[in-house]
């Protein structure tokens, strides 16, 4: 399983869906999971607490994982590696457990903890159920810490999303020189596109 961490608005998603569609498995977003089996995220979290979200998603997590030993690419929620450590009894172990594996990615918009902080507000607060700019700067400036130190492999994701897709094959393939297909025999993202524009053109 490939699992992406990194604050809201970092392109978790994005580059979920389109990794997942490269490597031919599937894609589950935890947020829109948890949206799907409870409702939405934000009446949650009014009528309950944030506490009770923590564990509500935690718990999420650990159905989705027992489906029939799921493998696939998981964008998780932005708050997840950040929640209190007795959020859930299973929360220690998994947080352990996404830290240590070797396919686990940190997204960020950049390295740069201001470049970082202000990319993030200006994508966040564009969405529909975004925070107010001054609430969203204080949430990333705490998480940023977090992710930076996590001990994954971070991934810069200002840039199209193919380079940030390609990255990330790349370091699967060091990870598995088991793979069925050669890397070298999988086009790149950019590569496709091309073929794309070629074929288009014919």
């Amino acid at each position: 399983m490939v699992r992406l961490v990194g604050p809201g608005g970092s392109g978790k998603s994005t580059t979920g869906a389109l990794l997942a569609a490269r490597l031919g498995v599937s894609f589950v977003d935890l947020d829109r999971y948890f949206s799907e089996r409870v409702g939405d995220i934000s009446e949650f979290i009014r009528e309950h607490g944030y506490d009770n979200y923590a564990r509500a998603n935690i718990e999420n997590y650990c159905s989705l994982l027992r489906h029939e030993n799921w493998l696939g690419v998981l964008a998780l929620s932005s708050g997840f590696m950040t929640y209190a450590l007795d959020a859930h009894p299973e929360y220690s172990r998994i947080r352990s457990e996404v830290e240590l594996c070797p396919t686990t990615f940190a997204l960020l918009p950049s390295f740069d903890r201001e470049v970082c902080v202000s990319e993030t507000v200006r994508r966040q607060i564009a969405r529909p159920f975004g925070r107010s700019g001054s609430k969203e700067e204080v949430v990333i400036r705490a998480r940023f810490e977090v992710y930076m130190a996590m001990p994954v492999r971070k991934i810069e994701t200002m840039r199209p999303a193919w380079a940030v897709v390609d990255e990330l094959v790349a370091a699967l393939g060091a990870e598995n020189h088991e793979t069925s297909t050669p890397n070298n025999l999988i086009p790149s993202a950019h590569e496709e596109e091309m073929h794309a524009r070629k074929r288009s053109m014919v």
